[in-house]
């Protein structure tokens, strides 16, 4: 399952040169609405550090880690729900992503142009808050529309149930309120899925500022953003997209010894992927051996037969057993035979609940 981002923002707030250095795509970033107009998607590889140390162990003749993909359309301007500036069409490129990420201008600079004319992020925020509204409340009416005349008239327990739900969906929206906003039960969450609404999704504020400000960590706009997203219970990840752009030229060990010589802890790029992780309820599990060493991310609380079906639905119906060392263990121990020795190789059943880092052998019969 991987793990994919929408990127939004209004136009010149660098959102098209963020894209462009955490995906290392050289796509037009312009001082100007619209440079950006058929959607980017740039596909990025999830680092992490105990893949190194499982390469050094198995020697694999290939190795996998998870992806992210980010999808970057045009900037979004207001009336983009109904069209302007062809917003509608942008918006409904990334209406299958998992979470949206949000570019916010916190930064002054005089030489580029911002389609207000002054820099104001929460202004900007609800912007594109209200358009993304105005986007589902659209799908909304269209589905209460569909089904109106036939729940009115059907005594269908399952078709009454979705129209008070749409009611309730529409309710939020005209009241200008995110669906995220809502306490929804599992059982509402599954049912408006196929909706595929934009509001609905997890939302992840990177607040672009200047190279100075990145140094401090915090201006004026910056603490705006946080106060804003604490009530949105919303991340806020701030970077500078002028050094994210020199960091994507690095090679590993440089990039570190250039964040350190800033006094930052991680890129942009790590950060806002330990975020959505975080925000999306995601971990890790892993497969290893002299074929191929590979990462693969699921939800938590799956039990082990449905990760076995991330790997191959074939898996997951004929699942019998898997074989399961944590990484913690096998790195303690330092070889499989040693995590054995030590009584640490477990054999888990149907029930088992999946953890970060369990390194997996699916047993299975179809």
């Amino acid at each position: 399952m991987g793990l994919t981002a929408g990127i939004v923002g209004l136009p010149n707030v660098g959102k098209s040169t963020l894209f462009n250095a955490i995906t290392k795509k050289n796509i037009l970033a312009a001082n100007y609405p619209f440079a950006t107009i058929d959607p980017n998607v740039g596909v990025v590889t999830v680092p992490d550090k105990r893949l190194d140390f499982l390469k050094e162990l198995y020697h694999p003749a290939s190795l996998v880690p998870t992806a992210f993909e980010f999808t970057d359309i045009a900037g979004l301007v207001k009336g983009a729900s109904t069209g302007e500036g062809l917003g509608n069409k942008f918006l409904s490129h990334i209406r299958e992503v998992d979470a949206i990420v949000e570019v916010v201008r916190c930064f002054d600079d005089k030489n580029i142009i911002h389609v207000e004319n002054t820099v104001d992020p929460i202004r900007d925020i609800e912007t594109i808050e209200l358009e993304l509204i105005l986007a589902d409340l659209e799908v909304i009416d269209n589905r209460i529309n569909k089904i109106g005349k036939k729940a009115a008239l059907s005594q269908d327990k399952e078709v009454k149930k979705e129209a008070a739900l749409l009611a309730k969906l529409k309710e939020s929206l005209e009241n200008n309120q995110a669906i995220r906003k809502l306490s929804l039960e599992e059982e509402e969450l599954k049912a408006i899925k196929a909706f595929n609404l934009l509001t609905a999704k997890p939302m992840i504020y990177m607040a672009n500022v200047s190279e100075d400000d990145l140094l401090t960590g915090t201006n004026d706009y910056i603490e705006k953003v946080r106060e804003y997203a604490q009530k949105d219970s919303s991340k806020v990840i701030v970077v500078c997209a002028k050094i994210e752009s020199e960091l994507s030229d690095m090679e590993e060990e440089e990039k570190d010894a250039f964040l350190k010589e800033l006094g930052v802890e991680e890129s942009g790029l790590d950060q806002l992927i330990k975020a959505t992780y975080s925000l999306l309820g995601l971990e890790t599990f892993f497969t290893a051996g002299s074929d191929e060493v590979r990462a693969w991310t699921f939800k938590t609380g799956m039990k082990a037969p449905e990760c076995a079906g991330i790997i191959h639905t074939d898996f997951e119906r004929g699942f019998i057993k898997a074989e399961i060392m944590s990484y913690e263990d096998l790195e303690a121990c330092g070889s499989e035979k040693a995590v054995k020795e030590a009584g640490k190789m477990r054999l888990e059943g149907k029930d088992y609940l999946m953890k970060d880092g369990d390194i997996c052998y699916f047993r299975f019969n179809v």
